[in-house]
């Protein structure tokens, strides 16, 4: 039978790893994009940091955001957090025939604001439109240049013993989309995380090499951001394999920490958690678009979480976990009655279209 794409591929887990590694980077293979980070360090312009993302939330207008404030902010924050001050974007609509006119004039003002907010400018961009029934309303990608200011982050700087922080609670944004599909299922209203984090990571810069790693946990949620730090997946995989390919059969070659999470350290709304259970998912798998990640060093990890706490953003930040080699190229949760879980990648879509 023929392998066809389903909507598990957009998941942000393992289906996304799984086309990326066997298709999209043995087809473009060049170091910076073997290093699959959030954004691409550019090689001869040691100084940029250029990424692209595209937006086909359903909803496009959802409890604290719509698609507009998500395109920018997220292209805003993969450029944050993989070093980089946000500086130009550009900007593509591509927009189904018979979407309201008011619609689109909100979704490029609350764009506007988010842009003017981050302090960066839409220099460039396209617009498409598409016969009716064609586009589910509206999509938007834009792709984000920067300006690198802390060299180096990278899930390779992980060492045993290092200490995972999260800027807040988790899993809003998922929740947040999906009692906008589901009324009424929870009292009182779950807001969206969507928000510009790069104070958040520029808050972190004076660690210099203390601060390992940084990552926005979007699809997947922080679960599988934290698997990707960790996993091995240099069996079966075609990156790793092709022998053209060093630069990434390099970087996945071995996993030799794992991570420990204390299940009772993570925050989690209260809501957000009773959205969960009522629909029976793991916060720890749903997207968050307005959090940090990072992995830092034990000794530094209270000035760490001083300083997020002390970026407006970051106030509910956490120490969630920890690096070890007790179970090298996983991540583990402790659960609150001493027993512990594994956690893997996010297999499926738990919730399509979120971003």
């Amino acid at each position: 039978m023929e392998k066809i794409i389903t909507l598990d591929y957009g998941s942000g887990g393992k289906k996304t790893s799984s086309l990326i590694e066997n298709y999209i980077v043995p087809a473009f293979r060049n170091d910076a994009l073997a290093q699959l980070g959030d954004g691409a360090i550019l090689a001869g312009h040691e100084r940029l940091v250029f990424s692209t993302d595209s937006f086909v939330v359903s909803p496009y207008v959802f409890p604290g955001g719509d698609i507009g404030k998500l395109a920018v902010c997220g292209t805003v924050n993969d450029i944050a957090v993989s070093g980089g001050d946000p500086k130009y974007l550009s900007l593509a609509l591509i927009i189904e025939e018979g979407f309201p006119e008011n619609d689109l004039a909100r979704i490029i003002e609350s764009a506007s604001k988010a842009a003017e907010n981050a302090g960066v400018q839409v220099v460039t961009g396209d617009t498409k439109v598409v016969e009716r029934g064609r586009g589910d309303g509206i999509y938007i990608n834009t792709s984000g240049i920067g300006f690198l200011a802390h060299a180096g982050l990278s899930p390779e700087n992980i060492r045993e013993g290092d200490t995972v922080l999260v800027s807040g609670n988790v899993g809003d944004h998922g929740a947040a989309v999906m009692l906008a599909r589901n009324k009424n299922l929870v009292e009182g209203e779950i807001l969206s995380d969507c928000a510009d984090i790069s104070g958040l990571a520029k808050a972190l810069r004076p660690l210099g090499r203390d601060l390992r790693v940084m990552r926005d946990p979007t699809r997947g949620g922080v679960a599988t951001t934290l698997c990707e730090f960790v996993e091995d997946r240099s069996a079966g995989s075609t990156a790793a394999q092709n022998p053209e390919n060093a630069g990434a059969a390099q970087r996945i070659k071995n996993a030799p920490c794992g991570i420990e999470l204390f299940e009772k350290e993570i925050p989690v709304s209260p809501m957000v958690a009773a959205a969960c259970d009522i629909l029976g998912l793991d916060p720890l798998y749903c997207a968050n678009e307005g959090k940090l990640l990072a992995v830092v060093a034990k000794e530094r990890a209270g000035e760490a979480l001083a300083l997020l706490r002390g970026t407006p953003g970051g106030e509910n930040a956490a120490v969630i976990g920890t690096v070890t080699k007790a179970h090298p190229g996983k991540v583990t949760v402790q659960t609150p009655y001493g027993g512990s879980r594994i956690l893997t990648k996010l297999a499926g879509a738990q919730l399509p279209r979120i971003c």
